[in-house]
């Protein structure tokens, strides 16, 4: 499922999830958390919060945060809202906040509804047919989904009054003001993410790729860097005017028949935005904590300031709780994984 979270008629966030796997999380504002010697992270208040004992979802649970307000404007009291366009809707006001639910399963609705109870939100349905036959085997399998592919289309399904969003995957928590990555000047930019220069750019295309000038040549004049999709500010209203997702069906239309990748939905992304990315700090995408699961290895976190957990990579942390073998970061996780665990 894609979950996308609308703050105002033109704020969004949304992020990549399905709905029996753990969700974002968000923690209360911190400045920086600089290693993972978990004993100096902030110990959280949440309270236990499960469906009624008659449900079929009785294995869900999620813990429900302490009720706060960010501006005198905002009160407890239910808010009304008139739909994904109303314009009351703000980042200001957590009880404001409207959620937007693609599914690939026309039954979820359900599921959503018994598991959050209190959510404003509205539910669409993305056809996994229309990417199926788009798409190409890649390094590992679970890049093969189709839903990993809906946020390509994420300007087509939403109403025309959202124009702009924040996109997020799944496997993230939050240790910052959402507010404040939401302020980014994307100047002429569509897209707005965390670039790493020094990553190696080649590896993400294969040598007949670089090898073939048809294939290579899109990034001439440009100084491409790699970003990790999972984190990205998108301005809707530019991705429609310039046809972006026809765009990024192009070149996996091209990928069916050339093989000038291996990874997933990263590598279209790539070529049609790297180098023509509005630059954020790194501290808004904290990536790569999912390590490599073959090895068994976990990461610590880079050096400076950290807005974004990001669990990108083979490794998931509620997979490595389930299995008792988590890593010291995942620690993080545990408090707001929707499975129960015992105790």
């Amino acid at each position: 499922m894609l979950w996308i979270m609308q703050f105002s008629g033109f704020f969004s966030a949304a992020m990549m999830m399905i709905v029996l796997s753990p969700s974002l999380q968000s923690f209360p504002p911190a400045e920086a958390i600089r290693s993972s010697h978990l004993d100096s992270y902030i110990r959280l208040p949440s309270f236990q919060v499960s469906t009624s004992p008659d449900s079929q979802d009785d294995r869900f649970s999620f813990r429900k945060a302490f009720e706060f307000r960010n501006a005198d404007e905002c009160g407890f009291a239910d808010h009304k809202t008139t739909g994904v366009c109303d314009p009351t809707l703000h980042s200001l006001c957590p009880e404001n906040v409207f959620f937007h639910f693609l599914v690939s399963e026309t039954d979820m609705e359900t599921l959503v509804r018994s598991t959050f109870p209190q959510l404003k939100f509205k539910v669409y349905y993305f056809d996994p047919e229309i990417v199926r036959n788009l798409i190409s085997s890649s390094v590992r399998q679970a890049l093969e989904q189709p839903l990993n592919y809906a946020r390509n289309y994420l300007a087509d399904l939403l109403e025309p009054c959202v124009r702009r969003v924040i996109y997020l995957d799944s496997d993230l928590v939050f240790v910052d003001n959402i507010s404040k990555l939401w302020s980014t000047n994307l100047r002429s930019r569509t897209i707005g993410a965390p670039e790493y220069c020094h990553a190696n750019f080649t590896k993400y295309f294969t040598n007949s790729f670089w090898s073939d000038d048809r294939f290579s040549g899109t990034f001439r004049g440009r100084k491409p860097c790699y970003f990790n999709t999972g984190v990205m500010v998108i301005d809707l209203v530019r991705w429609r005017r310039a046809g972006f997702t026809r765009r990024i069906e192009r070149w996996m239309e091209i990928q069916k028949s050339n093989r000038i990748y291996e990874l997933g939905s990263l590598p279209p992304f790539l070529l049609v935005f790297a180098g023509r990315v509005a630059p954020i700090e790194h501290r808004w995408n904290q990536h790569g904590l999912g390590g490599d699961n073959v090895r068994g290895s976990c990461r610590d976190l880079h050096p400076g300031p950290i807005s974004l957990l990001h669990w990108s990579g083979s490794g998931k942390p509620w997979l490595r709780l389930d299995s008792k073998r988590p890593c010291p970061l995942d620690a993080l996780w545990a408090p707001y994984d929707l499975y129960r665990h015992p105790h």
